[in-house]
């Protein structure tokens, strides 16, 4: 028997302890025996119904199910859609486990571990950081590159900033909410990077520097991919790690469709 305690040791076992707010069994009990896994990007309504259809008593997800960074469940507790999504889960006994903090420190980070091998791109690491990897692929240009990252990830879209003409070898990519100016502009500097793809962050920051950047006729370059695009491949990578460590248990990984529709 392995309880759902046990999974989560197990979980953050590669990473130092950090005080984390995020990581934390937020439905459920520790010492339930763990039947059957689902990770997910995030526990969406339909993550949840297909969760349960397959018999699954555990979720380990990457993002809050209740629209709350810090998980607090407090803000929305009379609202119809948390209600409604909180009774089918405890109907449902599901064990919901977030899973963040602790993969992000892994060494490397699990969620561009993921993303790095899901871009087939393991051959081209140049250095690895605790928030970004550093890149040197054969020369192409921002619209090649934009193009094989949507391709690969299955995206709906990517948003460019700069010019698709320009030629690219050294790229930074960060995932997740990482595309903040404090983060993008001291790595193009300090990594000499024309290109950073991203997944998501305040578009009046690294994107109108890079706007400047171009206006100014330096050669820099901006992709951003989406959070859940940019970090759904971590999740679906730790599938494998789970299925190692667990052999006995059987692991799905649940791919939401895209949250954004194209008009």
């Amino acid at each position: 028997m392995t309880t759902i305690q046990e999974v989560i040791d197990k979980l953050m076992e590669p990473a130092k302890m950090v005080d984390s707010t995020t990581d934390v069994l937020i439905k459920g009990s520790a010492d339930t025996e763990v039947k059957r896994i689902v990770i997910a990007f995030t526990v969406t309504q339909q993550v949840l119904e297909k969760a349960i259809s397959i018999g699954a008593n555990m979720i380990i997800s990457h993002e809050g199910p209740f629209y709350s960074h810090e998980n607090r469940k407090e803000l929305y507790e009379k609202d119809p859609v948390y209600m409604t999504k909180l009774q089918l889960i405890e109907d449902a006994a599901i064990n919901i486990f977030r899973f963040h903090d602790y993969y992000h420190r892994y060494n490397p980070d699990g969620v561009m571990v993921g993303l790095i091998q899901k871009l087939e791109w393991e051959n081209y690491i140049e250095k690895h950081q605790s928030i970004a990897t550093t890149i040197v692929t054969p020369k192409k240009t921002v619209a090649d590159i934009a193009t094989y990252v949507k391709v690969k990830l299955d995206a709906p879209f990517v948003r460019v900033v700069g010019e698709l003409s320009m030629e690219c070898q050294r790229i930074g990519l960060l995932a997740g909410y990482r595309g903040g100016g404090e983060v993008v502009i001291p790595l193009f500097q300090n990594q000499n990077l024309d290109l950073i793809i991203a997944g998501e962050g305040p578009e009046w920051e690294s994107p109108e520097y890079v706007r400047d950047a171009v206006q100014q006729g330096r050669k820099k370059a901006l992709i951003l991919i989406g959070h859940a695009v940019s970090e759904e491949p971590g999740m679906e990578y730790l599938t494998t790690i789970l299925a190692n460590d667990f052999p006995h248990i059987p692991v799905h990984y649940i791919k939401e469709k895209p949250l954004f529709q194209i008009i």
